[in-house]
């Protein structure tokens, strides 16, 4: 199974504030989910994690999807398998 995973990062710090982890076969319903600050920041950027649920269909997509550095913080979102992420 794979996840998408919200990194977001404080300026200047090398470990992540905050992770979020969905799943993405229930994708649909983790963005409910979603905490209001990160899906508002992310709609000021123009990105839409609905579009997401198309990453399900691709088999071999792991890793970074895009990196979102501000003065404010630092937002990486990417694909991580379950076993890659209890390894960590």
């Amino acid at each position: 199974m794979k996840n998408l995973r919200i990194s977001v990062y404080k300026p200047g710090q090398k470990e992540p504030d905050k992770i979020i982890n969905m799943p993405l076969t229930s994708l649909h319903i983790a963005l409910e989910l979603l905490p209001q600050g990160i899906r508002s920041s992310l709609e000021s950027d123009g990105i839409d994690l609905t579009e997401c649920r198309e990453l399900t269909k691709v088999k071999e997509l792991r890793g970074t999807l895009i990196e979102i550095a501000q003065p404010s913080e630092r937002m990486v979102i990417s694909v991580e398998s379950v076993a890659d992420e209890k390894r960590k």
